[in-house]
């Protein structure tokens, strides 16, 4: 009775793992565009202390979001970073500031021992997404500091892409926004290369040595005089 229905178990089986095979599509990993920056020549050019740069919190993951027209997030399906996003957004930082500046002098924080930035650059990035009907949008803020410690600018930006809709598009034109945030902080740099050396801190002069304290006059020793009674005379 039951040996003419296994050959009909195992064919409903081939079927289902057939059927789950065909639904299971491949996932892209994708990596920023950081374009064609130019390769810098100056050893010492402009010293710049590139960070720490602060990247939002729900862009921490290797999920690519999807802005939906709610202004929902929600994890793509086809697609995810191809590593640390973070990591990807220094690098490009970098070598577009770099490029900009013509300086090999660009450096991501911390810098080791001993360097001695011209000026550091403090970068927030709070959002960085895009939908397949949604633009690409980067919201940022820098801070520069100067060799002194002062704050010789401070900016907020909004920059805004559009793009074709499919997700290596979105991934493209979010490349593009950080290009485009990378020249305009270079812009700002550039002022800041003329900067006058920090004075030295004049030396105290050598306190005079203490003069030595005037004697104290001496006692008279006293001389005896001879007379018919003794007599001491001071």
């Amino acid at each position: 009775m039951t040996a003419p229905r296994l050959p009909l178990f195992l064919l409903l089986a081939g079927l289902l793992g057939l059927a789950g095979c065909s639904t299971h599509q491949p996932v892209s990993l994708y990596q920023l565009d950081s374009g064609s920056p130019t390769q810098p020549a100056q050893s010492d050019g402009m010293a710049i202390l590139l960070g720490p740069v602060v990247v939002a919190d729900y862009l921490q993951r290797e999920t690519l979001l999807q802005r939906q027209n709610d202004g929902s997030l929600q994890g793509s399906i086809d697609g995810r970073w191809a590593g640390s996003l973070s990591s990807d957004i220094n690098q490009l930082l970098l070598r577009q500031v770099a490029g900009h500046l013509d300086s090999q002098r660009v450096v991501l924080a911390p810098a080791s021992a001993g360097f001695a930035p011209d000026v550091q650059v403090l970068l927030t990035i709070t959002r960085l997404d895009s939908g397949a009907s949604q633009p690409a949008i980067l919201d940022a803020q820098w801070r520069l500091i100067d060799r002194r410690g002062q704050v010789r600018d401070n900016r907020i930006v909004h920059l805004q892409e559009e793009h074709a809709g499919t997700t290596a598009s979105q991934v493209q034109a979010q490349g593009v926004l950080l290009q485009h945030l990378a020249e305009q902080l270079s812009v700002a740099l550039k002022p800041l290369a003329n900067q006058p050396p920090i004075a030295e801190v004049p030396r105290k002069p050598a306190s005079a040595q203490a003069k030595p304290a005037p004697e104290k006059p001496k006692m008279p020793m006293a001389s005896p005089i001879r007379t018919d009674l003794e007599v001491f005379r001071f």
